[in-house]
């Protein structure tokens, strides 16, 4: 099966191919008709994860004071990131799973609603945060992130995203933001 793919020109071709030669393409997952790329050949690959994590810190070094990564794949591109940068980690969760005070931003989804929150004293007041997960599909869980850092007193510098799903138009929703895709498709 083959996939349209192209890259970021401010991403290093060399991480857009990485990324491109570790991921699973699977058919008819989770329901008929879906292509879902799976990112876990290239986690499962301890030296491609590493040069993909150094890459990207590369590309961040001395741009952010914090990485924030969302539920709940992003935690594992952020936490590496993180450390390799030499900053603190923002977790940005799913309604209802960390304990208050809490900040929230509810968000629609095709049916219905979701939330996320964030707790307001693990942003630093004026710090530069890179935003960061796996899939960028409709830019409904970016946009509310955003929000709440925003809210919480921090400035995003850019949002990362391991893939985009350009068919699915998240970049328009998040017009005016630096976007980093490493690889879309």
């Amino acid at each position: 099966m083959t996939i349209a793919e192209t890259r970021a020109d401010s991403v290093p071709a060399s991480l857009s191919q990485l990324v491109s030669d570790h991921l699973r393409v699977v058919p008819d997952f989770p329901e008929p008709g879906v292509l879902f790329r799976d990112i876990t050949p290239l986690l499962a690959d301890g030296v491609a994860f590493a040069e993909l994590v150094e890459g990207l810190a590369d590309h961040y070094r001395g741009r952010v004071d914090a990485v924030a990564g969302l539920e709940s794949r992003g935690f594992i591109l952020a936490a590496p990131l993180a450390v390799r940068l030499g900053t603190g980690m923002v977790t940005v969760r799913k309604g209802g799973k960390l304990p208050g005070p809490v900040i929230g931003v509810d968000y629609e989804l095709e049916y219905g609603t979701a939330r996320m929150e964030l707790r307001p004293d693990s942003v630093v007041n004026g710090s530069r945060v890179l935003v960061i997960d796996d899939v960028l599909a409709t830019g409904g869980t970016a946009a509310a992130s955003i929000a709440l850092i925003e809210q919480a007193g921090a400035r995003v510098e850019a949002v990362c995203m391991l893939l985009e799903l350009q068919d699915l138009g998240g970049r328009s929703v998040l017009e005016g933001r630096h976007i980093d895709s490493v690889l879309t498709v």
